[in-house]
């Protein structure tokens, strides 16, 4: 019988070009879509319609924040991974303050009723999308680390004490939508750390009158009779719902052409935002639309494949993290636009406009393209005598994955 011995060597991971490319082709969307729902604009009275009609402001800030978000993708992509697991609990700490700032008179600043954002030296930042990013990333490095145990009451309270505190503060500003996602990431997070589900259940059970007591709240309530039935105050509070349906309905299979949307002249508001995906339906039909759903599913697919990659610790949560919060957002703002959840408030990552929720999910990606980059152990069963014509069938079997860039 002919012996096998071991080997195991190392390999670099490779660059994950589908994942970059997807994303490329997302912002590629987003970049044609901002120009389309913002170049064109009705002249005021006071105006002519030549100097009016068209806005590249817009356009110019959207550019400027995918610059800059390339800017830190680069820098994410290149650092060395372990400094992101000694920099998760300080971008906690420092997320918490802005939270904090944006109450503050002379830094925060209110738009449509909510005061989300603040404004230092002319620049306007949306401390929520950090947020976002650090509870994953602070996560990552708990859920690794030696003191966490799945079967510890302790240890599970611990992070959801963390999340209850990040929520109460998005609530008072109020940002319903990131509140939601921080919840969803932390429980998705625990459940992947193998955390027992009936903790879990259990604090499910004792949040339901809490979060029935938020969605009682006169405004949230509206929005939800509102998504049940828009058309029972059609000229109000469901007036964006059903224009988003005459959207994506005018678009049918091929779309009305690109910058031929109308519903972004008068009608539809926020259309450069939360619901640009219904301008994406109407000036690329649902050909467009799915397109984007499969750049989104290829950017999910390939996140995982980094995940599965990586066997346990700090670098496969945040890997898992940093898939499941670009891909959650991505699927409530689709569902939203489509009338398959109430109205949430939250952008289309790559493709919506906004500069604080782009350049973070660059950031996002770029940590997950470093992540790709991990160099790979490799078991190989090879026969113990030289020239065995079955050595090319047996010399990949077994892998074992570790980070090591």
């Amino acid at each position: 019988m002919e012996e096998i011995t071991n080997q195991v060597t190392q390999e670099k991971g490779q660059f994950d070009r589908i994942l970059f490319a997807a994303v490329l082709c997302l912002l590629f969307v987003g970049v044609f879509m901002v120009y389309s729902a913002t170049s064109v604009v009705a002249p005021s009275r006071t105006e002519t319609v030549a100097a009016s009609l068209n806005d590249m402001r817009y356009l110019k800030k959207h550019l400027a924040s995918i610059i800059l978000g390339f800017v830190l993708l680069a820098v994410t992509y290149k650092m060395n991974a372990e400094s992101l697991k000694k920099a998760a609990l300080p971008l906690l700490i420092c997320s918490a303050v802005l939270l904090i700032a944006v109450k503050m008179p002379g830094i925060g600043i209110t738009v449509n009723g909510a005061r989300r954002w603040i404004r230092l030296a002319g620049i306007t930042f949306q401390p929520s999308e950090l947020v976002k990013l650090s509870m994953v990333l602070f996560m990552a490095k708990y859920l690794s680390g030696a003191s966490f145990k799945p079967d510890s009451v302790k240890a599970f309270a611990k992070p959801i004490g963390l999340m209850l505190i990040l929520q109460g503060m998005l609530l008072l500003q109020p940002d319903f939508g990131s509140a939601a996602i921080i919840g969803i990431i932390t429980f998705a997070m625990l459940f992947l750390a193998g955390v027992r589900i009936k903790y879990i259940l259990s604090l499910g059970v004792v949040l339901i009158p809490v979060v029935a007591k938020l969605i009682m709240e006169p405004y949230r309530l509206k929005r939800v009779l509102v998504f049940l039935n828009p058309w029972a105050d059609e000229k109000k509070s469901g007036f964006q719902l059903i224009q988003s349906f005459v959207a994506l309905g005018n678009g049918g299979l091929n779309g009305v052409g690109i910058g031929k949307s109308t519903q972004k002249l008068f009608f539809l508001p926020e259309a450069k935002t939360d619901f640009i995906f219904a301008i994406v339906g109407e000036e690329m039909g649902l050909i467009g639309a799915a397109l984007v759903v499969f750049l989104f599913l290829a950017v999910f697919i390939r996140g995982i494949y980094i995940v599965s990659r990586l066997k346990g610790g700090f670098y496969m949560y945040a890997a898992a993290g940093i898939t499941l919060l670009i891909s959650i957002q991505a699927v409530i703002n689709m569902a939203v636009v489509s009338g398959l959840l109430p109205t949430k408030g939250l952008p289309l990552p790559f493709i919506s406009y906004g500069g604080s929720s782009m350049i973070l999910n660059a950031a996002a990606i770029g940590i997950l393209l470093n992540l790709s980059e991990g160099e790979v152990i490799v078991r190989q069963e090879t026969p113990a005598i030289a020239g065995d014509t079955d050595y090319k069938n047996t010399r990949r079997k077994g892998r074992i994955f570790t980070y090591a860039k």
